[in-house]
């Protein structure tokens, strides 16, 4: 087994070679935070420093319900894909953060990808 300290070194780099290739004038990125009990997901404008909108599975309306971890990661993708829709947003950008792109991160983007969102 992988110690915790080999771990944490292979996130962070991760997690430094995917904010490389970032652009920042008109696009808005989408961060992904998850924990072990809850996942979240912000749209981010980099170039004014403004949250444009988030959702998290900590919300009261979706920790009521009994789910699974990944059935609540495509409740909140979901989620933050119905508020972002009044906005005027164009393309987003996907930073997974250092997360790897299955489990609870791939079904909260592919759900915020069927509520409209384009990546």
């Amino acid at each position: 087994m992988k110690s915790l300290k080999v771990k944490r070194d292979q996130y962070l780099r991760r997690r430094k070679r995917s904010k490389k290739a970032f652009p920042v004038k008109d696009e808005m990125r989408m961060c992904v935070f998850k924990s072990t009990k809850h996942i979240e997901a912000q749209i981010i404008d980099d170039f004014n420093h403004k949250t444009i909108a988030s959702a998290s599975s900590k919300e009261i309306d979706l920790s009521k319900k009994k789910l699974n971890k990944t059935e609540l990661a495509s409740l909140v993708g979901k989620s933050l894909s119905e508020r972002v829709k009044g906005k005027k947003i164009k393309k987003i950008y996907f930073d997974r953060n250092g997360f790897k792109y299955h489990g609870r991160v791939k079904s909260l983007v592919e759900a915020a990808r069927k509520g409209g969102i384009k990546f």
